[in-house]
């Protein structure tokens, strides 16, 4: 996972990146690196490790420009090293390009260009970028970023610098988020996530694949690669500042495990009706279009033979436990898959086929063309995620949201929790619509829904007992997670964190394979 900043405009260059770096903090980085184009030159300042070390290296010499980039790298393509660490530059060192995402063909296109003369100094994808921009510069960086763009395979999201046009930002996006932040004065803040936007301004636009944003002060166009013009309406970020600060805790993760009593609440608020059994999902309200007519979410649900759910991680375990609670409750055929396989198989669209996609963030790269993939063959497509706005969210035909905050933690907490929570409420709301299950039972489960924050609170009160438990049990070098039906992804999950959190080797098993 990498982070992308960028911003035009005249505030402190290096407080306003630095800042959005920080928020990007919790993706997990490397090295880092900044680059501002001042008096017509690009400088920059990059560094493998933490952004302590860039920041004491521009307290040291500090820039003054007022266009400029920044970004936090992930290693994929060459050693963590200061070379290899973004932005990367052309030959003559007046392209300088920050990236998320893969370049597929990059070594194809690297031979090509050292045969034309170019000189590579890292090991990066991303470094054949720039060159490719340098190769086809005729005087027009727009056009010339166009043509580079056409070559390129894989996933991007680019924000380039430079000295031949100093006073804009380029920005590119291709299957790696990117937002555009269009704050009051005229100034403008890019990133990759919204995180990284909120201190300068809550007006945003979320830019599509394919699009290019070309940023001046106080001006900006969207265009794409066959130089049409593009308008986009701006949104405002429903994100408060308080999710993103650690509140008290040594950090997000622990911060997010207590939430789970609050994100819990807030996924049941407004959808649940106790003395009736029942459950209303608005975002099922919406009318979709289905191989046959169009038709209302909710109804076509009602009426499906099957389901398929895609997801990858964490949500893929959750997606897991509905497979279970679908086919119970709502006797409903589901099959839950990998995205990450699914992508890469045949899609057959069976008639009354629905798929729904999970994802936290709702831009999982794989989950997304999975999506792509299934509305290509005209299956209806419905996800659950939690962040309003993104590309699922955007390009899903209706869906729930978890309502769950941002989730800074690297390992996912209450994400996972709201995401059971949802489900159990899409197949009671199914149940119902079937009549598969009594008022009765229905009644009896969403009572021990409504029971969960509370008893999450009484879990969470006993850290003396968790650590306890911690220290007696830390010094093993295996652990093997059991379970039995639902439970059995709930083993999965257990161990996932496990090794994601301590590193320890741990593995789910179904308890009745041993």
């Amino acid at each position: 996972m990498c982070g992308i900043i960028g911003y035009i405009g005249k505030k402190n260059i290096n407080e306003v990146i630095m800042r959005g770096l920080e928020r990007l903090e919790y993706r997990g980085y490397d090295s880092c690196g900044i680059c501002v184009v001042q008096d017509g030159k690009l400088l920059t300042k990059k560094t493998e490790g933490r952004l302590q070390k860039l920041n004491a290296l521009l307290l040291n010499k500090p820039f003054t420009g007022n266009v400029g980039i920044g970004h936090t790298r992930w290693a994929t393509h060459g050693a963590p090293n200061d070379i290899n660490a973004h932005p990367q530059f052309d030959c003559a060192q007046k392209i300088a390009v920050v990236h998320n995402g893969i370049i597929e063909n990059y070594q194809t296109l690297r031979q090509w260009l050292m045969s034309r003369g170019h000189k590579f100094v890292s090991e990066t994808d991303t470094e054949v970028i720039p060159h490719l921009i340098e190769e086809h510069y005729d005087g027009d960086l727009l056009r010339a970023i166009q043509h580079t763009l056409k070559l390129l395979e894989g996933t991007y999201g680019l924000a380039i610098v430079s000295s031949y046009e100093p006073n804009k930002l380029y920005v590119v996006r291709n299957g790696s988020p990117l937002i555009l932040g269009i704050c009051s004065n005229g100034e403008f803040i890019v990133a990759s996530d919204a995180t990284a936007i909120i201190d300068l301004t809550r007006t945003v636009t979320y830019l599509a694949d394919g699009e290019i944003v070309v940023l001046e002060q106080g001006k900006h166009k969207i265009t794409n690669l066959a130089n049409e013009k593009i308008e986009k309406e701006t949104e405002e970020v429903l994100l408060d500042l308080a999710e993103i600060e650690k509140g008290g805790f040594p950090h997000f993760m622990l911060k997010e495990i207590f939430e789970q009593t609050e994100t819990i609440t807030d996924a049941l608020r407004g959808r649940i009706i106790l003395k009736q059994g029942l459950v209303r999902l608005g975002g099922l309200d919406t009318v979709i279009k289905t191989q046959e007519k169009e038709i209302k979410a909710s109804d076509f649900l009602s009426r499906t033979d099957r389901f398929i759910i895609s997801a990858c991680g964490t949500s893929w375990h959750a997606a897991l436990v509905g497979e279970y609670l679908l086919e119970s409750f709502a006797k409903l055929p589901t099959e839950v898959e990998y995205a990450s396989e699914l992508r890469y198989r045949t899609m057959l669209a069976v008639p009354n086929t629905v798929m729904f996609v999970i994802s936290q963030s709702g831009e999982t790269a794989d989950t997304i063309a999975v999506l792509r993939k299934a509305k290509e063959v005209k299956i209806p497509v419905l996800g659950i995620v939690n962040v309003v706005g993104s590309s699922i969210a955007r390009e899903t035909d209706a869906g729930i949201y978890l309502h769950a905050g941002s989730e800074i933690g690297v390992a996912s907490t209450k994400a996972f929790t709201s995401q059971v929570v949802v489900l159990t409420l899409l197949s009671l709301f199914l149940a119902e619509k079937r009549q598969t299950l009594s008022e009765s039972i229905r009644v009896e489960i969403i009572n021990a829904l409504e029971n969960i924050p509370q008893q999450v609170k009484e879990i969470l009160s006993r850290q003396d007992d968790l650590k306890r438990i911690a220290k007696e049990y830390h010094k093993y070098n295996n652990f093997l997670y059991l379970g039995r039906g639902v439970n059995f992804p709930v083993a999965l999950e257990g161990a996932l964190k496990l090794k994601e959190i301590s590193y320890i080797h741990a593995e789910g098993y179904p308890a009745a394979e041993m």
